[in-house]
């Protein structure tokens, strides 16, 4: 194991302790009952939903959850998700052919723009007839096409089916052979995940409604559209899904074959490629990144201040302590002042430098920045067990700070992205809002 990787697994599960400590932190600061009650909950909600329970899931999900093909997607935290319920023969340009024939909308893309764009309009309830979906995970990797049809205009409510290309050679078990592998279920409201807390849409429990829906459409759209049913595939169960919702399935596996659609002559606005979309996904640069540098921005601002604090009441110090020493002690002090701001104003540029690294993709960069935000963290860790006392009031811009660049740093997605960046590979995609508040379906 290289010491990147190594450094890598320290850094996910420290920071996922010390997320811990700091939603701790945050529910035991010193408040009255008054109007800042509320903003104090709010951040220790937002703590624990998208920092905190994430977090721990991803950690213990790697040691228990199985990582090859159980009928089940996974999600971005590593938590068992919706059940794979129909397979599809096929080319991709059949298959979105065969979807947008029989009325289903291709899903955009998870974005910043998309995501709130979907918050507003669930919140305002606008129909959004191309609202994303959230990634999940089967062959390690995010769904490859996302379709969708919204209830009578309200994004809330909505029949949705993620499709993941299977992996050449690939075979389901018992033999049988599939190009694609799809997961289709119901959105019936919008509410909190049981699991971590996050803003979800909740699914309908009995999933083969929803896979009957689609097969149904698909079928009903041409006679060049075929299924055969798997029966028993699986056995039936009973169980929930990422977000905490029961799910049910009877372990049938209808198998669509659409090889005989016929693409249009002037296409069917399929845009670019598979390969092209997954090249595309995995240069983009993740949000967890881009948060970590900003993030890392603030902490060398307040570094500078620091800084310049430091150099403006450099003659004050003086000053002071040239009544009780000599004029060689003074000289002493007035030279180890000045090596501290050159030491400090060098540390606050290499992080600056470290914060323009990182977001143009360097890995050692990253693997530095967040060495040196663990280390800051464990010192100020050490302090607090030998009890010291740190507040957020005390402390706002120093061990948060730590802890979140290293929580984002940390991150899958911004680990996989970094090194695609260094080895010029395409690492399997995940979430790209995987720090992020998207409202997730």
């Amino acid at each position: 194991m290289s010491i990147n990787a190594v450094v890598d697994n320290l850094a996910f599960a420290f920071s996922g302790l010390a997320a811990i400590w700091l939603a701790w932190l945050v529910l035991s600061e010193d408040f009255t009952w008054g109007w800042h009650l509320a903003p104090l909950f709010l951040l220790f909600w937002l703590l624990l939903a998208y920092l905190v329970l994430p977090r721990l899931h991803r950690i213990l999900t790697s040691i228990y959850v199985p990582d090859y093909f159980i009928g089940r997607a996974r999600t971005s935290d590593g938590l068992l998700g919706d059940p794979i319920n129909l397979a599809v023969m096929g080319t991709e340009e059949q298959l979105h052919e065969a979807m947008t024939r029989a009325g289903w909308i291709r899903a955009d893309e998870v974005t910043l723009a998309s995501s709130w764009r979907i918050v507003t309009s669930t919140l305002m309830k606008r129909s959004y007839d191309e609202a994303p979906v959230s990634p999940l995970l089967l062959f390690s990797r995010q769904q490859d096409l996302a379709y969708q049809q919204e209830v009578a205009g309200n994004p809330a409510k909505r029949h949705h089916v993620r499709y993941w290309r299977c992996p050449d050679g690939w075979l389901l078990p018992g033999g049988h052979r599939a190009d694609w592998m799809g997961a289709g279920t119901f959105d019936r409201a919008v509410g909190l995940s049981l699991f971590t807390l996050q803003i979800t849409h909740k699914i309908d429990a009995d999933t083969d409604i929803e896979r009957d829906h689609i097969v149904t459409s698909l079928v009903e759209s041409g006679d060049d559209v075929q299924v055969r049913v798997l029966a028993d595939f699986a056995s039936g169960y009973h169980s929930r899904n990422g977000g905490g919702d029961t799910i049910k399935t009877d372990g049938d596996l209808p198998v669509v074959d659409v090889r005989a659609v016929q693409i249009p002559a002037d296409g069917n606005a399929l845009g670019p490629g598979l390969d092209e979309r997954r090249e595309a996904r995995a240069q983009k640069r993740p949000l967890s990144t881009v948060l970590g540098v900003i993030l890392m921005l603030v902490g060398g601002v307040v570094g500078t201040v620091i800084v310049l604090a430091i150099i403006a009441g450099w003659r004050e110090i003086l000053e002071e302590a040239s009544a009780s020493l000599s004029a060689q002690e003074s000289q002493i002090l007035d030279a180890f002042m000045l090596v501290l701001v050159i030491v400090a104003a060098l540390g606050v540029a290499f992080y600056y430098l470290l914060a323009i690294l990182v977001f143009r993709g360097s890995n050692w960069a990253r693997v530095a920045a967040l060495t040196y935000t663990g280390f800051l963290v464990l010192v100020s860790a050490i302090d607090f067990l030998s009890g010291a006392t740190i507040t957020l009031g005390k402390d706002l811009f120093g061990l948060p700070l730590d802890i979140l660049v290293m929580l984002a740093l940390s991150s899958r997605s911004s680990r996989l992205w970094a090194r695609r960046a260094a080895t010029g590979t395409v690492a399997p995609s995940t979430s790209a809002v995987e720090t992020g508040l998207t409202a997730k379906g």
